[in-house]
């Protein structure tokens, strides 16, 4: 039963490091775009709106108000 729990104890550790090299992958490939200011500019625009619109959206399924 020990080792049970030991083994689950490392799940965390996984999920985190997984989510971390997901995300350090994704920047990676954006990081060439970023040398030219006006794709800079588009790309952090791109992200912003995509952020924006799941927030809105879940806010609009959740029925959470702004007040």
């Amino acid at each position: 039963m020990k080792d049970f729990f030991i083994n689950v104890s490392r799940y965390p550790t996984y999920l985190l490091s997984l989510i971390l090299g997901i995300f350090i992958a994704f920047f990676d490939s954006l990081k060439p775009w970023f040398k030219n200011p006006v794709t800079a500019i588009a790309i952090v625009g791109i992200l912003a709106g995509g952020f924006a619109f799941i927030a809105f959206t879940l806010r609009a399924m959740l029925g959470l108000s702004a007040a």
